[in-house]
Parts: structure tokens; sequence; C-alpha cells
């Protein structure tokens, strides 16, 4: 028996249809269809002979691919990793096959991602991660982000002033936006995690919802002076996090003063550093150790230099809170004992951590799932939002000493 690949031609002789008959019903047609009684007998005739279709050839037939792009910031961020879990499950299920892509925080490398897809025809591509606020990518020469720019999301990510730099010198203003218009024009699917771009299909985090329940929470458990890891300058979904958590406070009469919140990189070591110097600017406050933390009246901010370490501080992303947690151990200090920590996005692989970490659950497979489902036009509507659960933890335990209601 002769080792060459089975032919096309050979699979329409072994069925009786002529060639072009063959290849619709095998690679598919954009223009014209097979009857079903035809199409059965090539089929059949396919498997007797163990023909494998070319995929070059049903994407040129059919008009796209059987990929699904997805473009992420950092694949090694569990949370990108979660959300293309659930892209690669509901791409499975869909018959598409799942080509992953990571940006490592460049718009330029997005954008050329994006059309790269179009060029080989991918029958849909999704990009997650949060943008930068046009404002906060301003060059020396006046220009702005490029469509809120690549930037770092919910977890691990780059520093804030390197994404806003690595922003302002890419591409146009407009130019990602115009490229995914181009790709759905052409045929294909589109969908966005995180913020949406003008009226493109989109899965919006309900970031400012999500940390206002949590700091409604924190205070029904008896916290009042708080700080705020808030993630690099002009990042969307920082600020948005840090928005919605002080904004509840300052509504429940505990204000957080503005040197308590403290921009830092998206990471672990992020987390860290804020934490360290959050630490190392209230030493000495009382005989050379961190001040106590329950001494501030209620409704008063503690000031960036004077009031000892706070009752509680929020990071804005898991992987950050962790990082907190270490640099309070390395002081000498203890979680929750010194000092309470929460996070937000409660990430799968961080949930055994030391204390539990009290925080906003995101359902990121599920959010990975439903851009699929958006992007292959599945969906019942273009956009959704998706709102997370606060999860209490041994981190932030109730507070002894609470205040009574009236000095609430």
């Amino acid at each position: 028996m002769s080792d060459a690949p089975v032919t096309l031609s050979q699979v329409a002789r072994e069925a009786g249809v002529s060639l072009a008959t063959a290849s619709r019903a095998i690679n598919g047609s954009a223009t014209r269809s097979v009857r079903e009684d035809l199409r059965e007998r090539v089929l059949e005739a396919a498997r007797r002979l163990a023909y494998s279709p070319d995929p070059s050839a049903q994407a040129m037939a059919r008009g796209r691919t059987t990929a699904l792009g997805l473009v992420v910031h950092d694949i090694a961020d569990p949370y990108f990793s979660t959300i293309a879990a659930g892209v690669a499950r509901a791409a499975e299920q869909a018959g598409l096959i799942v080509t992953l892509a990571s940006t490592e925080h460049s718009s330029e490398r997005e954008l050329a991602f994006v059309e790269l897809a179009r060029r080989q025809r991918s029958r849909a591509i999704i990009l997650a991660g949060g943008r930068l606020e046009p404002e906060a990518g301003p060059t020396a020469e006046g220009g702005v982000a490029a469509d809120g720019g690549a930037a770092a999301d919910g977890g691990a990510a780059a520093d804030g002033g390197a994404a806003a730099a690595s922003a302002a010198a890419g591409p146009t203003p407009g130019a990602l936006e115009a490229a995914l218009n181009a790709f759905q024009e052409a045929g294909g699917g589109v969908a966005l995690v995180g913020q949406p771009i003008g009226g493109l299909p989109v899965v919006e985090i309900a970031n400012a919802d999500g940390a206002a329940d949590l700091a409604r929470a924190l205070h029904g458990h008896g916290y009042r002076r708080f700080a705020v890891l808030a993630g690099p300058d002009g990042h969307r979904t920082a600020a948005d996090r840090t928005a919605g958590f002080t904004g509840a406070l300052a509504e429940l009469g505990s204000p957080v003063a503005p040197d308590d919140v403290l921009a830092c990189p998206f990471t672990r070591d992020g987390g860290y550093s804020a934490m360290r110097d959050l630490i190392e600017r209230t030493r000495g406050t009382v005989g050379g150790a961190a001040a106590p933390s329950d001494t501030a009246t209620s409704g008063t901010a503690t000031s960036g230099g004077g009031g000892g370490l706070p009752e509680l501080v929020f990071a804005v992303n898991d992987v950050m809170a962790v990082g907190a947690m270490a640099a309070v151990r390395d002081a000498g200090l203890s979680v929750p004992g010194d000092v309470a920590v929460a996070g937000f996005d409660d990430i799968h692989t961080l949930r055994d951590v030391s204390p539990g970490l009290t925080t906003v659950r995101i359902p990121l497979a599920e959010v990975g799932e439903l851009a699929t489902e958006l992007a292959l036009g599945r969906a019942e509507q273009t956009s959704t939002t998706v709102r997370g659960e606060v999860v209490l933890r041994d981190s932030t335990p109730p507070r002894s000493d609470e205040p009574s209601a009236s000095q609430a």
C-alpha cells in the first residue's frame, strides 16, 4: 500500500462525485452548499480512505479558519491564564482551536496580533486586559495612549510607568479600534474583556461596584482606618477599584487620606514594595515600632505620616495583596494581628495562602466563556457585565474593638 497521502481527487472518485462537489462537502463553501445525501457520501468515502483535509484549503473555501485568537497581556499571570481556560473550554465546544498570544504589555504587539489574525482569517479574536485612561498616556508632544493602551490587568503585570510609556510610544490613537472594526467587517468575530473600545462587544467587570461592596463589608466588620495599594497610575481597572473602595468608605464616614493611596506596579513585588514603604513610613512613631492602629477617631482619615499603620490595607488585586502580606511578615509583624489585608479577583491558585485572603471573587473562567460566546455571535446581547462576590476570610477578622453605632 502506498504511503502517499490520500488526495481529494481520490475521495471524489470513491464517492462518485465531481472534485468541486467533494471540496464543498469536506471544506465547506462561503457561497454554495451540497445536498445532504451527496455530503454524507463524500464524508463516508473520506472516512474509508482515511483522508485528512487541508486546513488552508478549508479556510479559503469557508472564508475563515477554525482558529480563535486570544490576546492577553501576560500569560504567566494567573488572572489571564484562568480567563484563557474558560476561552479554551468554550472554543472546544464550538469546534475551534485557540491560538494564544501575549503582548507583554505592548500596545504595538497587541495591534500586530489583531492584524495577524485578520490576515490569517481567524474565526474570531478576543482581547483580554485593562486599558490605560486616555489622559494618562500623554507624550511630550501631547499624544495620548492608543485606545487606552494595552496595560496590565487583574493579576501580575508590568510597572505602571512602563505600561504608560509603552502606550504613549505605541500606535496612533484609534488604531486598535480601527483594526478590530476591520476584522469584524471582514467577517470575523470580536470580543473584549475589561473595558469597552467603541461599540465592540465586551465583557465588563464591575470593578467599582465590587470594591465598594468589599469596603462596606469591611466597614461592617469594624474597620475604620484604611490604606489602598492602588496599582499603576492611569490604569482603568486599578482606578475603578480604588474609586469604588474609597468612595464607599467616604460615604460611610471613614475617608481614606490621599497619602494613604499608594501607586505601585500590578505585581507581587509591587504590592511588597508599597507595603514595605507604608510600614517604614510609620516606623518610629511610637518607640521605633509601628504605631498602634486603634487610636484614630471615627471618620478621620489616617494622614500619610503620623497615625501608625492603618487597620486594613486593600490591594487592588490578589497578587499585590500576597506581596503586601509578605512585606508585613518580613517587617516582624503579622496579618491580621498588626494589619489586615484584602485583595481583589480571588485567584484560584492563591486560595491556599495563609491566612486566607479576603477578596472579591470574579468568575474568571466564566468570563472567558462569555467572551467566547460574544465573539462567536452566540450571545443574545453584544455586551455583558460581571459583578464580583465579596469573600471574607481570615486576613480580615471582625475587630473586637468595633466602635459603637454612634461612632461609626
